[in-house]
């Protein structure tokens, strides 16, 4: 006789444990509490069908087992514990066993589609020896390349199956301190030297109810994602802050969410009590472009319920958010929805907030004023539009500084610093880059910005500026003049500053093509040169690189400065173009 297999059925939205925002001491506290209603977290398959429902207080049960077991192996408080962030009920509890247990969890990435074998191992290895782990746990599936980088750092490493099957005898749990170090963030960037960012409980559970403040997160609300665990966007954001302020989730993975980008549009209207769910704009950019008409999208989609689309983690693009305006606005979406901010991992996760309801707004900067360089007079000014990214979280103070630390006046550009109870507790182990942005409480972020009525508006990356000639050009505004282009999408192209034989400073273009015509890649590279050079009136080298060459932050942003020397190593083989 065939026995009938039992669906999964979500945690509800709804339920009748009285909500609080944040307000503990600790993370495993958090848990505690989240563990006695009946919401949780919920996977779904690559089809967005429900594939495993976990509440919290069964998340809670096997992340006191996966604390008993770490004990029983020996790790103390403050032992490193690296966890390859697979979006899945295993990492979630591991993540809270090592809170329980007091060791640091360190979520460490995926293998990405581009870079192959040997650049993940020697990814995970660098961020090994930084974080300098005792333990590594991972999925079977990559056990020959997380075997081969802790072989490399001298770790031990087991398969998550292996780990569950070791003994869990009860043993007395360390007690929580509020001050104590939670878990350590790798932020994005460069692999090579990697910041391991320190993050206490009072940090995390400070911006975590900071966040949930800004957004008016109320009783009804449900998050949807598909962003990677070990980014503080998608860690952060949409897994510690679902439990700390119980809220239920649901979950694609991102690889699922890569082949099929609809899917998270689908897992959005058939989940009617979905209201929050956030995205770089890369994934608006994909997923305006892959439905075939706003016909086909109001037949196939309701977002009408969306009521947070949050947008932040890397520059926001005002024409992609009003390209997936244009394209779901029949399926209900609300442009309104749109709730822009700005955060690094440095600060927790956020800085600052749109206020909901506000969607996206835009002020028109000149080019020149980006640039700190005056206009020239025989020329026609250019205008950059410029994002407004709300306003500072609470507890959250924001200044624009000049370069010999004076404050900026009202539109002033300057360098973005930050001070509150969110920022960072140091980068670990690395005393000379956490004194270098950490002075007197308050963080330099590195990016540049003005306040404006109290919003905040990001123009842009210190140390990806082009300075040519003494002048000063953001690779936002080439990549942008190159997108516009017929082929090209964001994503396609690298602009950076290299010195030539001559030791001169100029830029370089690095492009994604896609045709193999040698007559087609000449006329493409004629056609970038003058682009770039109408927009910016620069000279440039411009280079056609093979599609997916081009590499990424752990977040999925562009990383320039990984491509800078992936092509000056020559690892980055361009095309040869025919004279």
């Amino acid at each position: 006789m065939l026995q009938s297999v039992s669906t999964p059925t979500a945690t509800p939205t709804h339920d009748t444990l009285t909500r609080r925002f944040a307000d503990f001491a600790t993370l495993g506290e958090a848990l505690d509490y989240a563990a006695q209603g009946a919401r949780g977290l919920n996977f779904h398959d690559a089809r967005g069908n429900l594939a495993r429902a976990l509440p919290y207080a069964e998340l809670r049960e096997s992340a006191l087992e996966a604390a008993y077991r770490l004990i029983d192996a020996g790790m103390v408080p403050g032992d490193r514990v690296a966890l390859i962030a697979e979006t899945g009920m295993e990492f979630a509890a591991l993540f809270f066993g090592c809170i329980y247990a007091g060791a640091w969890p360190v979520p460490l990435p995926l293998p990405t589609s581009f870079g192959g074998k040997e650049s993940y191992v020697d990814q995970l290895s660098v961020q090994m020896k930084s974080a300098d782990p005792a333990l590594l746990l991972f999925p079977q599936e990559i056990a020959d390349m997380a075997c081969a980088a802790a072989e490399s750092c001298g770790v031990t490493a087991l398969d998550w199956e292996s780990f569950a099957a070791r003994p869990a005898p009860k043993a007395a749990l360390p007690e929580a301190n509020s001050q104590a170090i939670a878990y350590l963030q790798y932020s994005s960037g460069s692999t090579r030297f990697p910041h391991g960012v320190a993050v206490t409980h009072e940090a995390l559970l400070n911006n975590l109810a900071a966040h949930s403040h800004g957004m008016e997160v109320v009783e009804s609300d449900r998050c949807i994602s598909w962003l990677h665990w070990y980014h503080d966007m998608g860690l952060v954001g949409c897994l510690l802050s679902p439990v700390a302020n119980q809220v239920s989730a649901d979950y694609l993975r991102t690889e699922h969410f890569a082949r099929r980008p609809l899917a998270w549009l689908d897992l959005i209207t058939r989940n009617t009590g979905t209201t929050i769910s956030y995205s770089p704009t890369f994934g608006y950019d994909i997923c305006a472009r892959r439905v075939s008409s706003q016909l086909d999208a109001a037949h196939r989609f309701d977002l009408s319920r969306w009521r947070l689309a949050g947008n932040g983690a890397d520059m926001i693009r005002p024409d992609v958010m009003q390209a997936f305006v244009d394209a779901y606005a029949q399926a209900g979406f609300d442009p309104r929805a749109f709730l822009p901010s700005y955060g690094l991992a440095e600060a927790t996760l956020a800085v600052s907030i749109m206020p909901p309801g506000e969607g996206i707004n835009v002020e028109l900067v000149e080019e020149t004023e980006l640039s700190g360089e005056p206009a020239p007079a025989d020329q026609p000014k250019r205008y950059r539009a410029i994002v407004n990214c709300g306003k500072p979280v609470r507890d959250m103070k924001v200044e624009i500084r000049r370069e010999d630390g004076s404050l900026c006046e009202e539109q002033g550009i300057g360098k973005v610093w930050a001070s509150g109870p969110s920022i960072m507790h140091s980068y670990y182990r690395d005393e000379v880059s956490t004194a270098a942005c950490l002075k007197d409480g308050w963080l330099d972020t590195g990016d540049m910005g003005y306040l404006s009525k109290g919003y905040l508006y990001i123009v842009g990356r210190v140390k990806d500026m082009i300075i040519i000639n003494g002048k000063n050009h953001w690779p936002q505004d080439i990549e942008w003049a190159v997108e516009q282009l017929p082929g090209f999408k964001a994503g396609d192209i690298a602009a950076f500053a290299i010195t030539t034989a001559a030791g001169e400073e100029t830029p370089a273009v690095l492009v994604h093509c896609r045709t193999t015509d040698p007559t087609e890649r000449a006329r493409l590279h004629e056609a970038i040169r003058e682009k770039v050079r109408a927009i910016t009136g620069m000279q440039c080298i411009v280079e056609l690189i093979p599609p997916r060459t081009l590499p990424r932050t752990s977040s999925g942003k562009l990383s320039r400065a990984k491509a800078r020397n992936l092509y000056l190593s020559g690892e980055i083989q361009p095309y040869a173009i025919a004279a």
